[in-house]
């Protein structure tokens, strides 16, 4: 089969503006953009981290909007982190999509031999800054969205304690247990979180697409429902809706540079026959292993070496 050509990148509007979190930036640890409310009594240590992505804004709205009603959790602390902020520095609507990250992704460093190591960037000196207050959460939900077109999710890493937080949530109505990125482990998958031998739980809230209202809302939902289920805060709540649980059985990763879809996939599609042809990577072809394979995340221009789109099944919750 001829090669399929990669969609040029399109242009994208940017609906939201990204708040100046100056007033957070001193936070009170011991880690620059963190902040932590502690009720003074007796409960679980949970953080919500937002711009582990530079341009990923929408965590750093909701984030503010907490912070300044003056949020304290009934019970247990709460700590609001603002992750990269080297490269939310950078952002600028105009090039929203340049300032992921500044040397590498921070969300593919958490494996403890890769933090441990001698290696130097501006995000795993950033990661190492943050590591000690990681180490004493007992729950992290991470705030993300996503470049191309995708119904919201959550990832839940492949615990059981991961899937019961992302159920206990509510929103996004799809739930999805996954392995992680051949290029890196991302913070749920740190092995405070990620072990079985621990009581502590994460998982990583993929709200909509970049620069949307829609993913704003979605992602307070979300933060709503957790806090409502951790008996933490009474936030406003939206309509529960029916989760979907489903499981990767495959993450694609793209082996060449000349990955591309054979049409431009959405996030949350079902592909219904099994060994439908989904993509070509270089002359190897990309099929569907099984009938109803939902398509997760599809990146329609991948780069050599990360994840191309996960293929998942769904499963009972």
């Amino acid at each position: 089969m001829s090669p399929i050509a990669q969609p040029p990148l399109p242009s994208f509007e940017v609906q939201i503006t990204a708040p100046d979190i100056g007033r957070w930036l001193a936070g009170n640890t011991a880690v620059r953009g963190f902040t932590t409310r502690d009720s003074g009594v007796a409960g679980p240590h949970v953080a919500l981290l937002a711009i582990t992505h530079g341009n990923e804004i929408a965590g750093a709205i909701v984030l503010d909007r907490l912070l300044s009603t003056g949020l304290t959790p009934a019970r247990g602390r709460l700590t609001f982190g603002f992750v990269n902020l080297g490269a939310y520095e950078r952002f600028d609507p105009r090039q929203p999509t340049v300032s992921r990250f500044i040397d590498e992704d921070i969300n593919r460093v958490w494996d403890t031999a890769v933090l441990n190591s001698a290696r130097r960037s501006a995000e795993l000196d950033r990661a190492r800054e943050i590591r000690p207050l990681i180490d004493t959460v007992d729950v992290l939900f991470d705030l993300h969205s996503m470049l191309w077109p995708s119904d919201p999710l959550i990832l839940c890493g492949t615990s059981p304690k991961g899937k019961r937080l992302a159920l206990g949530a509510g929103v996004p109505a799809l739930v999805v247990a996954d392995h992680g990125h051949a290029s890196g482990q991302r913070i749920i998958d740190y092995p405070r979180f990620a072990e079985a031998t621990t009581p502590c739980a994460a998982s990583l809230v993929e709200a909509g697409q970049h620069w949307q209202e829609a993913t704003v809302d979605t992602m307070f939902a979300s933060v709503s429902g957790l806090l409502r289920d951790l008996d933490l805060a009474a936030l406003p709540q939206p309509e529960r809706r029916t989760q979907r649980f489903a499981e990767v059985t495959t993450a694609v990763t793209a082996s060449t540079s000349n990955f591309a879809f054979v049409q431009p996939y959405r996030g949350g599609e079902v592909i219904v026959r099994r060994n439908t042809l989904i993509a070509l990577d270089g002359e190897t072809e990309i099929r569907t292993p099984y009938d109803d394979c939902l398509l997760i995340m599809p990146s329609l221009r991948p780069s050599r070496g990360h994840t191309a789109v996960r293929l998942a099944r769904f499963m009972p919750a």
